[in-house]
C-alpha cells in the first residue's frame, strides 16, 4: 500500500450541478472544482509528473529532434498521467475520483458509475504555435453519424463527458453553445473550409480561474484558441458511464491498472468496481453477438435493452456494436490509422469467438453498415476525420432496429 502524506488528498463537499444545463448548452462551467487550500499541493504534484515526463521525452527523442524532444516540438505538450503515478503523485489520480469531478460526471450522465478513462495534462509549449482548428472530437468511421450521437445524448443522457480544470488561469478553450445538438450551419462550414483556425460566429470564450472547471460533451464544436508560451497547466479528464441510459460511444477502459497499487485502499476499490462493471458489460456484448449468430432476435433485444436501457437511440448502439466487430475482424482501416481508439472490448472479446464466427458476425452487420455510407466519398469540416464514404451527419432515414434484426434473422 502507498506510504505517503495523505494530507495532500483532495477533500471538500460536492458542487451543485444541474445536468439539464449540459443537455441544453453542451457544457457547464463550475467554480472552485479544486478547493482553494488544496490548489498549491496539486500544482506541486503535477509539476513532479511534468519533470518525469520531460526526462522521458528527452530520452526518447528522435534523430534531429531538439534535446527536449516532444516538450520542445509539441504545440500543446500533453501528459498521459496515469503512466506517471507513483506514491508521491497518487493524489493526482485520486482527484479524478473526487465528488467534484467523478461525482459531478456521474450525476450528469445519470449513471450508476462514472469511470475515469482519460487522465491527461495539457501544458504550454516552449514557443508560440497559435490557434488549433475548430473541431468536434468525433470520427464517424468508428463511432456513428453525428446526428445519431446527438439524438442519443439529448433524448437520454451523455455517456461520455470531458473536463478542463486549470491549475492556473486558462482562457484557451472556446465553444459554440448548443452546437452539440445540431450539425454545422452553412455559415460554419464556409468559415471552417476557408480557415478552421479563426473565430466562428457565436463562439464563447470559456474563462476559467485556477481551480475552476468546465465539463462538456465532446460533440460540441470547440477550439483551442491560442497555444502560446503563457504558462498553462490544465488537467484534461474523460469519464464514461456504466449503468446509464446509453452505451457510450467512448466505451474503452484501462488495459493496465498497475498504477492503482500506489493509491489509497478506497481508491483501489473504486477502480475494482469500474473493472467489474466493464467485465459485466463485455459479457452483455458477448450475449448480443451470440444471439446474432444464433439468429435469436429475442435474446438480441434482451441484450440490447440491457446495454442501452434508453428506448430512443438504440440504433446508435447497434452501429457502435458493428464498429467493435469491424475492429475485431479487420483490426484497422486504411482511412483512419488509429481505428477504434475509443474501443477496448475487442481485446477482451477476441478469445471468445473464432475467425469464422467473426466473419459471420460481420456479414450480419453489412446491411446496417451500408445504411450509414454513401457511394461517393464525402467530407464535412469540423470533425477529426478526413474524406470518407461514411456519413458524417446523417443517420439512415428508413432503417431502424427492427430492420436491422430483419436483415440477419
Amino acid at each position: 500500500m502507498a506510504n505517503r502524506n495523505h494530507s495532500q488528498r483532495i477533500t471538500g463537499g460536492p458542487l451543485t450541478v444541474d445536468p439539464q444545463q449540459l443537455l441544453d448548452d453542451g457544457y457547464i462551467i463550475l467554480r472552485k472544482v479544486i478547493p482553494p487550500d488544496q490548489l498549491e499541493p496539486l500544482r506541486n504534484t503535477f509539476e513532479t509528473m511534468v519533470d518525469r515526463q520531460r526526462e522521458t521525452w528527452a530520452r526518447e527523442r528522435g534523430a534531429g529532434d531538439p534535446p527536449g524532444g516532444v516538450w520542445e516540438t509539441g504545440q500543446q505538450p500533453r501528459l498521459i498521467f496515469d503512466t506517471l503515478i507513483e506514491d508521491d503523485t497518487a493524489s493526482a489520480a485520486e482527484f479524478c475520483l473526487h465528488e467534484n469531478t467523478m461525482g459531478v460526471s456521474r450525476r450528469i450522465m445519470h449513471s450508476r458509475l462514472a469511470s475515469v478513462i482519460g487522465m491527461m495534462f495539457m501544458c504550454s509549449p516552449v514557443r508560440d504555435h497559435g490557434p488549433a482548428p475548430w473541431h468536434r472530437d468525433i470520427h464517424p468511421i468508428d463511432q456513428a453519424p453525428l446526428s445519431g450521437l446527438e439524438f442519443d445524448l439529448v433524448n437520454n443522457a451523455p455517456g461520455y463527458v470531458q473536463w478542463n480544470i486549470p491549475l492556473y488561469d486558462d482562457h484557451v478553450l472556446w465553444v459554440i453553445p448548443r452546437s452539440h445538438g445540431r450539425v454545422n450551419t452553412d455559415e460554419e462550414n464556409r468559415s471552417l473550409k476557408e480557415n478552421p483556425r479563426q473565430p466562428l460566429p457565436g463562439g464563447f470564450q470559456v474563462q476559467l480561474s485556477a481551480g475552476d472547471g468546465v465539463v462538456y460533451t465532446n460533440t460540441i464544436l470547440h477550439w483551442g484558441s491560442n497555444y502560446s508560451t503563457k504558462l498553462r497547466r490544465t488537467i484534461h479528464l474523460g469519464y464514461r458511464s456504466f449503468g446509464g441510459p446509453i452505451f457510450p460511444y467512448v466505451n474503452r477502459f484501462y488495459r493496465d491498472l498497475c498504477f492503482t497499487r500506489h493509491l489509497a485502499p478506497e481508491a483501489q476499490h473504486q477502480f475494482d468496481q469500474f473493472k467489474n462493471a466493464y467485465d459485466a458489460e463485455t459479457d452483455v456484448i458477448t450475449s448480443i453477438y451470440r444471439a446474432m449468430l444464433d439468429r435469436d432476435d429475442q435474446a438480441f433485444m434482451d441484450g440490447l435493452v440491457t446495454l442501452h436501457p434508453g428506448e430512443k437511440g438504440r440504433l446508435v448502439c447497434c452501429i457502435l456494436l458493428s464498429k467493435i466487430i469491424y475492429k475485431l475482424r479487420f483490426q484497422t482501416n486504411p482511412v483512419r490509422e488509429h481505428y477504434g481508439g475509443d474501443i477496448s472490448h475487442d481485446e477482451d472479446l477476441a478469445p471468445r469467438f473464432t475467425v469464422e464466427e467473426l466473419d459471420t458476425l460481420w456479414q450480419r452487420f453489412t446491411a446496417l453498415d451500408a445504411s450509414i455510407q454513401s457511394e461517393n466519398e464525402q467530407y464535412v469540416p469540423g470533425f477529426q476525420s478526413g474524406p470518407m464514404t461514411y456519413n458524417f451527419n446523417d443517420m439512415p432515414k428508413e432503417f431502424d432496429v427492427e430492420d436491422f434484426i430483419a436483415s440477419w434473422r
